[in-house]
């Protein structure tokens, strides 16, 4: 079970994510803290979490195979 982190500016409710389903597959979701996300991984689905709310919209959902919009690091630019 995912833990709330103090340091996370969109922490989810452990109890939150047991009882969410993705809308699509109705399958669990796994929380990525790193990305803000809830993934389903039976739908192939990223949903966004915005101010720590969980966006549970098909059309909002990002597919596991498209990266985030978050940047990435480029060669030789220092990680954060």
């Amino acid at each position: 079970m995912t833990e709330i982190d103090d340091d996370d500016p969109t922490p989810i409710d452990p109890r939150l994510l047991e009882i969410l389903v993705c809308p699509l597959g109705k399958g669990p979701l796994e929380y990525d803290r790193e990305n803000r996300e809830l993934i389903s991984r039976q739908a192939g689905l990223a949903y966004p979490i915005r101010d720590g709310v969980p966006i549970m919209l098909i059309d909002e959902a990002r597919p596991l195979d498209q990266p985030t919009d978050r940047p990435t690091p480029g060669p030789g630019t220092p990680a954060a």
